[in-house]
């Protein structure tokens, strides 16, 4: 059984990107056995795979701001101690950065990682027993997923890739929601990826008439407020309570379908298999946007200063619309 620590610590998308190289590893190696290391916002996203053994949680982001702090330096050996107990007989890092070179090295095994010329921050080489080129006119996912297949010597798959993440085995959640809904996954990193509320409403609107309720998750207070001007506005909204990732990951599992911007939840989306539309206005899509898995329901739209319309967002999500119930409960 082989014993292997993937280090893939942050951000959400990044983390939901390398997902798939489980299933690819599995297919040659049925019985390995995976732990992970990433950064504690994210550790929700690994636990939520059936195949990964131990999460094995980092602060870096809060580290950093407090080196000084005896806590610190407790935490980080405390890490140390944890990964002393095991000998992997593959790590792989596929962050490419130096934070996550780094971390690597207080796991024991040879580390795989991308070479010079592939890594993000080519100094991450450095710290890497095995070296692999992988192109970087590629996806992420895709990019993750040569580099597993490079370090246990498979072919590099052409497939879908396959997240892991069954909808079905989510539990229920004490929420009373509307019977048909998407989740308009509205909040970003920055400003400039925001999709305006002028339009969010509109979309509502259009929900409306075929019979869907939008709902708005937020997780900080100008989220909040931001969804709850859209909700002033749109009368088939529902604004949720302030929620964890794992009962968000429910909702959006039992959705119709899900809208949203930039942001590391609609890839969430993307890996439950759920039909996605991720809507971009300040960033390019063809490296880091949404891609679908096995029913490839997965639809990028915008660009870099590209302000997609509301009329292009609902024509693309008609498709996703299940026609048993259009009009039966519009309000």
């Amino acid at each position: 059984m082989p014993q292997i620590l993937l280090v893939k610590t942050s951000s959400m998308g990044d983390v939901i990107h390398n997902l798939p190289i489980i299933a690819d590893i599995r297919a040659h190696y049925p019985d390995a056995h995976f732990d992970w290391m990433v950064e504690e916002g994210f550790a929700e996203i690994p636990r939520l795979h059936s195949h990964v053994n131990n999460t094995i949680p980092v602060a870096v982001r809060r580290w950093r701001k407090s080196l000084l702090h005896r806590n610190t330096w407790h935490e980080i050996a405390e890490l140390k101690k944890r990964l002393n107990h095991t000998r992997y007989d593959l790590i792989i890092d596929t962050q490419g950065l130096l934070k996550s070179a780094l971390l690597a090295q207080f796991a024991h095994g040879d580390i795989h990682g991308m070479d010079c010329k592939s890594a993000r921050e080519p100094i991450a080489s450095l710290f890497y027993k095995q070296k692999h080129h992988v192109d970087k006119q590629q996806h992420a996912v895709t990019r993750n997923r040569a580099l597993a297949a490079l370090a246990l010597n498979y072919p590099i798959p052409t497939s879908a890739p396959d997240y892991g993440l069954a909808a079905s085995s989510l539990q229920s959640i004490q929420l009373v929601l509307p019977a048909h809904y998407v989740v308009g996954l509205h909040g970003t990193s920055r400003d400039s990826k925001l999709w305006p509320i002028s339009n969010w409403v509109a979309l509502a609107q259009h929900l409306k008439e075929v019979g869907l309720s939008l709902i708005l998750p937020w997780s900080n207070p100008a989220e909040e407020q931001r969804a709850k001007l859209i909700a002033e506005q749109a009368s088939n909204t529902l604004v949720l309570p302030k929620l964890k990732l794992t009962p968000l990951s429910i909702i959006l599992a039992h959705a119709q379908f899900n809208i949203g911007v930039d942001t590391g939840l609609m890839h969430l989306s993307t890996a439950l298999d759920k039909p996605s539309i991720a809507i971009y206005t300040d960033t390019d899509p063809e490296y880091t946007g949404v891609m679908g898995g096995g029913n490839h329901l997965a639809i990028n739209i915008g660009g870099k200063a590209q302000i997609p319309s509301t009329a292009d967002v609902f024509n693309l999500a008609r498709q996703f619309i299940n026609k048993d119930f259009i009009n039966k409960d519009t309000p």
